[in-house]
Formats: structure tokens, sequence, C-alpha cells
């Protein structure tokens, strides 16, 4: 192990896509914090950096940055105590150092694999939602995750009995998924490379965790993928695209829409005709 380290500060935004970006670059973890993300790397994170704020300065996405040299000693094991468990739903999300809860189901995601951990706003309300309205119904038996990431919300369908189907068009994506099921000892149907034409038939529960201009983009797909009776959770969505993704599923059923920060999440329902 090197004797220092590089750190890069990215504040004033949440942006998946510059999170993405990152990954694309090389990086192999980041910490998310409220306003902003951390990159630590053991090699220099200038072209990170670069990247990162000429891709917000493509989408007017106003940021703030900054590298700096730190000693290597014991950034690991700081950062893995920094990362505590989080209850979503009838779900408990929790890296491998920590304990399982008694009461609640478990789902081990070691956030250092990146792509999601449950601590967003947007995952978290995920879980919320299939707690409320998919756990426990027989008549719902089949599940779509569009843009698995690390295959937290595949982990929690599968743990909820439903053959789940996941897809990505990250290949990383994909081998975290397969990783994490594989830890929480869920077996998933397919993990598929590429988005939801890749998926064949219909679900009765569709998840898409991705980021709006994504879900305008598969919207008549996400809609006629989904069984009559079946549920749509939508998510990942800044709360400036709200309206439009009310009047983009107006045919379907609005059950709920969970707000959290700046966050918006939905589930509907495709009402039998």
């Amino acid at each position: 192990m090197k004797e220092q380290y590089f750190e890069l500060s990215v504040l004033g935004s949440n942006e998946q896509s510059l999170k993405e970006l990152a990954f694309d670059l090389g990086v192999t973890a980041i910490e998310e914090l409220e306003n902003g993300f951390i990159v630590r790397s053991n090699d220099d994170l200038e072209l990170v950096e670069l990247g990162i704020k000429s891709l917000a300065e493509a989408l007017n996405i106003p940021i703030s940055t900054q590298i700096q040299i730190k000693n290597n000693s014991d950034w690991i094991s700081n950062y893995q105590n920094s990362i505590k468990p989080v209850k979503c739903g009838s779900f408990y999300i929790r890296p491998s150092w920590h304990e399982a809860s008694k009461d609640s189901i478990d789902i081990i995601i070691d956030p250092a694999l990146a792509f999601g951990s449950g601590h967003h706003e947007s995952t978290s309300s995920c879980l919320e939602l299939i707690s409320e309205f998919c756990a426990g119904k027989k008549e719902l038996k089949t599940a779509l995750d569009v843009g698995c990431g690390s295959g937290i919300l595949s982990i929690a369908l599968a743990k909820l009995a439903f053959e789940v189907s996941s897809c990505d068009t990250e290949s990383q994506a994909v081998e975290s998924c397969l990783t994490n099921a594989s830890k929480n000892n869920v077996k998933l149907k397919e993990v598929l490379l590429g988005s939801i034409d890749k998926a064949s038939g219909k679900y009765d529960v569709i998840c898409a965790n991705i980021i709006a201009d994504v879900i305008f983009m598969l919207s008549p797909e996400l809609k006629a993928k989904l069984n009559e009776g079946g549920y749509l959770v939508l998510s990942g969505i800044l709360d400036r695209y709200k309206q439009r993704i009310l009047a983009e599923f107006s045919e379907l059923e609005l059950i709920k829409n969970i707000s959290k920060n700046e966050w918006e999440s939905f589930i509907y329902q495709k009402i039998a005709k």
C-alpha cells in the first residue's frame, strides 16, 4: 500500500450521471454525502476531476471540487466505520461487517462495490414501496429490475419470493448484481446486459430506479411489459421532473408518491380493463 492517496471531493450535487462517469473513468468506489460524494484512489484524480467538471458544466449542474493528498494508513477502516446499516420498509440493508437484524429481512450490500447501498433516497423509497404494496401478495409472482446496479432491489424482490429478472447497460453492474445475489443466497432468474428490450414477456412488478430521462425513453416498454393488476415502481427522479412523470404515466393508477429531499419515487398499478 502506498503511503498516501488522492481524495476528490465533489460537492453541490448528487447527480447520478456524475458518479457513473467517475466509475467509467476507472474509479472503483465512492462515498456518498448528503450533497455530493467523495472519490479516493492511489492514483492521481486530476483527469477524473476534469471529466466530472466538464459533464457538470454541460448539464448546467453547479458543483465545487477539491483534490487533497492524505495519508493512506487507515482510510479504508475509517470509511467502513462511517457506513451504518439502514432500515428501509421490511428490509435491513447492511455492509458485511455489521450484524444482521433479527426482525427485518436481511440484505448484505457492501457500498465499496459501488452502485447503491440503500442509503440514497431513491433506493430507500423503492424498498419502502415494495414492502408496502408488493410483499405478501400471492397473485404477484414475477418481477423485473431495470437498471439493477448493485442488485439491491432484485435481491429484495427475490427475498419476497418473486421470480426476478434483472438488466443493466453496464457490465460492472451486472457483475455486481450477480456477486451480491450470491452473497445474499438468492437466485435470480437472469441478469441481462442491456436494457428492458432484452427482457422477454410481461411482469407483475417492474422497478426502474434510474434517471428521469431514461424513464421517459423507456416509458412505452415499461407500460407494455407490465401485467394487468401489476405494479410499476419508478425512482431516481429529481423533483423538477415530477409533473412530467405524472403526465407520462397518467393512464396508470398512481398508488403512492414519496418525496425525500429533491428525489421523487412513485408506484403505479395497471388496472385491468
